[in-house]
């Protein structure tokens, strides 16, 4: 078998367990198209490799002569990936499996706002880290994700404008852990994640929309996540809202991410004495607890979320729209302000699959995509 059609027939098998294990190796042929022959050796080698393993307690008798059907699985005991992903404020690590599930995750604060003294940070916590949450796993890579311009073949953050970074190398700053390091900004991850552990309608064509103190995008058509020159796609920071007058230090007023930023929302709210200081996890705090001035102000975001998404779906016409946005995930209220705004196209607007975890998802997703891309040449 050619080098590339090996490739292709492996991340072909490895993807249809993840769809559908535990699986029998005779419904991974028919799923696929592929030869049994094909599957069987393609199994063996993604076997070896500690990827896939037979679930021998879920071994099935056949009636007829022969040898029972054995089932497949991802193995998520050999290996797990490590996550890293870059706030304003805090790096959450994390620990994720195969099956993108967060097995461990903690948010630890900036030493400082430099890239040398975030980096110093996670070169200090992540050994311990690591050591103490892995278990008898062993790491397949470290995923990095932050919001902004980050360009993943280079493994650099191009413009992180909220932390005010510019070209910072972070594939480098990590490298010395010995393990492969990725680096992609968060929307695109999600998007992926979106593609490998979610919402199956974004396996076709999807936009991927992150709320948070940075306003990004991801879009995918045709299954591929769109990146463009220097992987500059994505940017709707300076997108202009209809209803904002918010000054934008770009020097404009009713650009998107100035005025529905977590910073900018908690600000208001501390302003108008919603809250004590500006945070939005105390906003988020006072809305559940049914104070209505913090979910007036969450909802009044969601309908200026809620306009962007309507003319995101105007533009890319994508089968489905994921939302990450703090309120969309914590009160289901704001959800329905946003699909409102949209009218007809509500039934494409969800939000994301990940929930609460889905910071240290975007961040170990980073390298499940590379795993499942391409399996071979990435645990080899």
């Amino acid at each position: 078998m050619q080098p590339r059609r090996r490739t292709t027939t492996a991340a072909t098998i490895l993807r249809s367990v993840l769809d559908n294990g535990p699986v029998a190796r005779s419904t991974i042929a028919r799923l696929t198209g592929l030869s049994a022959a094909a599957v069987t050796k393609q199994y063996a080698e993604l076997a070896d490799l500690g990827l896939l393993r037979e679930v021998e307690e879920a071994r099935v008798p056949r009636v007829t002569v022969g040898r029972p059907h054995v089932p497949v699985d991802i193995d998520v005991e050999r290996y797990a990936v490590c996550g890293v992903h870059i706030a304003l404020t805090h790096t959450t690590l994390s620990v994720v499996d195969l099956r993108g599930r967060v097995l461990h995750q903690d948010r630890e604060p900036h030493p400082g706002r430099s890239p040398e003294a975030v980096f110093q940070g996670i070169l200090c916590l992540l050994p311990d880290f690591l050591r103490d949450h892995l278990g008898d796993r062993s790491p397949l890579g470290i995923g990095l994700a932050t919001g902004g311009w980050v360009d993943p073949e280079r493994g650099v953050i191009v413009r992180h404008s909220q932390l005010g970074w510019r070209d910072v190398q972070a594939r480098e700053a990590l490298r010395q852990f010995g393990l492969p390091v990725h680096v992609e900004s968060h929307s695109r991850a999600l998007a992926r994640a979106e593609q490998l552990f979610g919402d199956q309608r974004s396996r076709n064509s999807m936009v991927h929309l992150f709320v948070g103190n940075v306003v990004d995008a991801a879009i995918a058509t045709a299954g591929t996540v769109h990146h463009g020159p220097r992987s500059a796609s994505g940017d709707v920071a300076h997108l202009r809202l209809e209803g904002s007058s918010v000054e934008c230090p770009c020097g404009r007023r009713g650009c998107f991410q100035a005025t529905v930023s977590d910073r900018a929302v908690a600000e208001r709210a501390a302003r108008e004495g919603v809250i004590a200081e500006p945070s939005l996890p105390l906003l988020l705090d006072r809305a559940r607890a049914g104070d209505g001035r913090a979910k007036g102000l969450l909802r009044e975001r969601a309908r200026h979320v809620g306009r962007a998404v309507g003319l995101l779906l105007d533009v890319i016409n994508p089968d489905v729209l994921v939302l990450t946005e703090a309120g969309v995930v914590h009160l289901p209220e704001c959800l329905d302000v946003v699909r409102a705004q949209v009218g007809d196209r509500a039934g494409s607007v969800v939000p994301t699959s990940f929930g609460r975890d889905v910071l240290s998802v975007a961040a170990g997703s980073v390298v499940l995509d590379a795993i499942y891309g391409s399996p071979l040449d990435r645990c080899a």
